[in-house]
This record gives C-alpha cells, structure tokens and sequence, in this order.
C-alpha cells in the first residue's frame, strides 16, 4: 500500500510549467502514438499501391510507366512513382504531401476521371511537373543520377557530349537540366511536345568553339582526320 501511495505522489508532482508528472507521461505517450500513425500514414502513402490506387493512375500512366526502363530493365533496379515525384527530404516531403491534396480534390470532383478528359489535360498536368523539376533541378532525377558516377565515354556520342557540358561548369549547357531532355522517359508525351536533344543554334555555337566536330554527334557525317604536317 506504501508503494501505491508514493506512486500516487509522485505522479501527481509538478515537473515543468506546473504539470504534473503523470499528465507529462501521458501526453508523450499519445504524442508518440501519434507521431507513429502520422509517420505510418506517411510511409503508406510513399508507396507504388497507393499511387495507382485511384483508377485515373492505373488507367493511364501506370501502363505506360510499365513500358519503361524506369519499370524493368537488365540490372534490375527499378523506380517505383515516389521515387520520382515524392522528394526523400522530410521538409521538402510534406511540403509535396500538402500540394497534394489538390489531387485528392480532383479525384473526388472527377476532372480526369475518364480517358477522354486526361487527354485533354495530359499537357497541362506534364507541363506542371516539368516546371515542378526545373525548379528543383530535378532534386527527385539526381537522387539516383549524378554526374560523378556516370562514364561519359560509355554513353552515345550525342548523350554524351550534353553530360559532359551539362555540368554546371561553364558553357551553353550549364543551366540545362535532366527534364529538359529526358520528358516522357517515364510517361507518354503530350502531343506536340518535343524534348530537348541538345542540337539548338547556341549548343552548335558552344561546340564550335569547342572544336568538336560534326560526326560527334551525327553519325551520318564523315570524320575529318587532322593532318600532321609535322610540326
């Protein structure tokens, strides 16, 4: 009985802001709780399921993603949709969570709730992630890419060449970045949308200067060996 009792006072013992012990360990206890179902909810929906668990994901880009590289390829690793449209930073991943709701609401009023109508707004929809990305030089890409691990020599000459001068160091390339070449990498492009290749009058400019020649990038010209006049 003597241990109940000293039990009963010490919780009842004020500890900080005049609460007492034992309302302190209750409202850690529901703040725990909470903070685990809010990071449970959290995890959920960072998941390929939840992503095409509405019709008009399923119906639509799913298929296409399916297709992809991004989906199945020779070594195996694959990048399901959070990878690519949830950023892995907490910050920057509720901000994302919150500008989501708006999905939430044109799921419930139906906006794109057949084929037909996300035709009609697959550019508007493309065009907001692109910008989205551009902004974040393409944060999500870079999570799996970087230009420190590629070996630019074993890429195509063209590919290649747009790495190598893409890099943030100096050049026409350098405010380029990954969804300016690579739209519909993962999705359907919209109708009329054509990525950058890296072939715009500025990039030729940038290569001339460069001495680069033509077949580095067209393999249809003829390569031009320099001749040595023994100097």
């Amino acid at each position: 009985m003597m241990i109940v009792n000293s039990l009963r006072q010490l919780l009842k013992r004020k500890v900080i802001l005049g609460c007492t012990l034992g309302a302190a360990l209750t409202f850690m206890a529901i703040g725990v709780i909470f903070w685990g179902g809010f990071n449970t909810a959290l995890e959920q929906s960072n998941s390929m399921s939840f992503c095409i668990s509405c019709h008009e994901m399923e119906s639509t880009v799913y298929p296409e993603y399916r297709k992809t590289v991004h989906y199945q390829n020779r070594t195996g690793v694959r990048a399901t949709c959070p990878d690519c449209h949830v950023p892995k930073e907490w910050q920057h991943m509720i901000v994302r969570k919150i500008k989501a709701s708006r999905e939430l609401f044109h799921t419930l009023t139906g906006s794109i709730d057949t084929a037909e109508k996300f035709e009609q707004k697959r550019k508007q929809l493309a065009e907001h992630v692109w910008q989205s990305m551009q902004k974040t030089d393409s944060r999500e890409c870079r999570n799996c890419h970087n230009f420190e691990a590629m070996v630019i020599t074993a890429q195509q000459s063209r590919s290649g060449l747009v790495h190598q001068y893409a890099q943030g160091r100096d050049g026409a390339l350098q405010d380029r970045t990954c969804i300016d070449c690579h739209k519909g990498i993962a999705h359907q492009l919209p109708e009329g949308v054509t990525p950058y290749k890296g072939g715009s009058d500025e990039d030729h400019n940038y290569y001339e200067s460069q001495q680069l020649q033509c077949y580095q990038c067209h393999q249809d010209m003829p390569k031009i060996e320099e001749e040595d006049w023994g100097f």
